[in-house]
């Protein structure tokens, strides 16, 4: 190549690198935008709608394989739309479905924006979400111990932490994913990586008990024995898996540790217990909230169209606490059963994944587990509108695009050893 083609070639693709950094930079501000939620419309509806913008005009592809996420969004959305016409004149229910189609489509962008370039965008995208998570924690714990002056009440909530948050629940949860992004560097086992990810555990671990979410806890406890389950099954050695327990074994007696200096604090103490048992004087009686589970089941078989946006508590004078029912709900059966088969192709598509070597296996399996563990939260608590919400669905979507050029491992071993014993067949005449 000439000195001018090569001066050329550099010319070209000068814009192009700058423009990829643009993008990257503009994925760790949305993803660390997602924690600043406390007003409406928030930070991140802006930030997340000049992205978006941005990565359309460079020409984001859809792979075939979202195909039926795409499809199921849609059709979940026009669910809701159908559900809106009895309640068109409420300015509230126009208001959540234009939400609901505003948040699916940034499911779809996350998913599209992964299929290149997947580990770069991957990680500058967690790295703003964990950036938010730290300080949404510092916020929650400063507030809550009145160590921000003036400002500790706003960080508070029926004396819960609530952070940069309307709601402790929503922090509890949004804490879930990048906790388990610090307990899998932990479980990697280097020593610099183990303090450093283990201080960051513990501040979202404090932050996480005390927004006294019960279903958060449940959530995080449940997706991080499911992360070392899978990250000890898909380990490549004993003395890996060995390493893996002993680490497990230690974060389980600091953390107790943790709980157990939080508790001596009696403020702290009084609330947990008040918190930790599991029926409420609002979960149980027949318009509990278990009880409205039955209520609402039995009335969304009576309308096939369902009852609107938002008109759920008109019925039963509280919200559904449940997504799954909601969807029924506001939706009909269209977005109901769409949105229970969502669920289900996503749990079952994405476990064939978590046995597959790619470059970004150690994130899919915690992309993986927060993904489970929102889904079993689901059926207690509303989080259909959590941003959070999709950005894990539209990740792990993505990922399972771009890793179905990869096989899973155990396939390659068989493969390798019939073609080693073909080839020790001798050869016939």
């Amino acid at each position: 190549m000439s000195v001018a083609g090569t001066a050329n070639a550099y010319t070209v693709a000068a814009p192009r690198i700058s423009a990829e950094k643009l993008r990257l930079a503009l994925l760790w501000l949305m993803g660390f935008s997602s924690a600043l939620v406390f007003i409406e419309p928030s930070p991140y509806e802006f930030v997340a709608t000049a992205t978006m913008f941005v990565f359309a005009l460079s020409g984001l592809a859809l792979r075939p394989a979202l195909a039926p996420f795409v499809l199921l969004l849609v059709v979940m959305n026009v669910g809701y739309g159908l559900g809106l016409v009895q309640v068109i004149a409420e300015p509230k229910a126009v208001t959540w479905v234009l939400i609901s189609a505003f948040l699916a489509a940034t499911g779809i962008f996350y998913a599209a924006m992964l299929g290149t370039h997947t580990e770069a965008r991957l990680g500058w995208l967690l790295r703003g979400y964990l950036a938010a998570a730290v300080i949404a924690s510092l916020a929650a714990i400063g507030g809550y111990f009145h160590l921000l002056g003036s400002w500790s009440d706003a960080f508070l909530i029926y004396d819960r932490a609530r952070a940069t948050f309307n709601d402790p629940n929503v922090l509890g949860a949004f804490l879930v994913l990048p906790g388990l992004l610090a307990f899998q560097r932990v479980l990697e086992g280097r020593l610099t990586t183990v303090i450093g990810s283990g201080l960051l555990l513990l501040v979202m671990l404090a932050a996480l008990l005390l927004t006294f979410s019960r279903a958060a806890w449940g959530q995080f406890a449940f997706s991080a024995l499911l992360l070392m389950a899978m990250t000890f099954i898909t380990s490549r050695s004993p003395r890996e898996r060995f390493r893996i327990l002993l680490i497990a074994i230690a974060g389980v007696m600091v953390a107790l540790g943790l709980l157990a200096a939080l508790l001596s604090i009696d403020k702290v103490a009084d609330l947990f217990k008040q918190r930790a048992t599991l029926e409420q004087s609002y979960d149980i009686g027949h318009y509990g909230r278990f009880g409205r589970y039955l209520l609402g089941a039995e009335l969304a078989l009576d309308r096939p169209f369902g009852i609107g946006p938002l008109q759920f508590a008109r019925f039963f004078w509280e919200d559904t606490h449940n997504s799954y029912l909601n969807s029924f709900m506001a939706g009909g059966w269209l977005s109901g059963f769409t949105y229970l088969t969502l669920a289900a192709v996503t749990v079952v598509a994405g476990l064939r994944f978590v046995f597959v070597a790619t470059p970004w296996r150690a994130t899919y399996l915690v992309v993986y587990a927060a993904y489970l563990g929102v889904a079993a939260e689901s059926l207690v608590i509303d989080s259909d509108h959590w941003r959070h919400y999709f950005l894990i669905l539209g990740a792990l979507w993505g990922l399972m695009a771009v890793s179905r050029s990869y096989r899973p491992v155990a396939l390659q071993v068989q493969q390798f050893e019939a073609l080693q014993a073909w080839r020790r067949q001798p050869l016939r005449p």
